[in-house]
């Protein structure tokens, strides 16, 4: 997917994969589904991240990009089984999302809670800071 829907007319959080370009396929990787939107107190990322621990996950700010990264084990199953039907993606994941000038990146708190990592985003009061990581919270649950 190249470009994030935040409403049937706005369009402007771009979607990549920090391997390729915009809409590229990287092999090996997957997508978790995401949410962007905006609120009175700035921009919210939510993203769906059911089945791991906040400390396999890492968020890097780096101008106006904000790469999450982590991987997802596969330690449920046997190892000897059949699939019916396989929907669940495991393994290492990496998305990186562009998002609008006016939100300062630097000042972003993170939360992961059942299964849900939010990022949110403050309008921003001065230019965006360089590369950084985001600590993450663990939330009740």
């Amino acid at each position: 997917m190249a470009v994030t829907k935040v409403s049937s007319t706005i369009h402007f959080t771009t979607r990549s994969s920090a391997m390729g370009g915009a809409g590229e396929p990287t092999t090996g990787r997957w997508a978790p589904n995401t949410d962007v939107y905006t609120t009175e107190t700035g921009l919210v990322v939510k993203v769906e991240l059911a089945g791991m621990k906040s400390d396999s996950l890492e968020i890097v700010v780096d101008g106006n990009r904000l790469r999450i990264s982590g991987n997802r084990p596969d330690c449920c199953r046997a190892p000897q089984c059949n699939f019916l039907v396989m929907e669940i993606t495991y393994g290492p994941f990496e998305t990186v999302l562009e998002l609008p000038p006016g939100y300062d990146l630097g000042a972003a708190k993170a939360i992961y809670v059942n299964g849900f990592l939010r990022i949110d985003v403050p309008p921003a009061h001065q230019p965006p800071s360089k590369s950084k990581k985001v600590p993450i919270t663990e939330g009740e649950k």
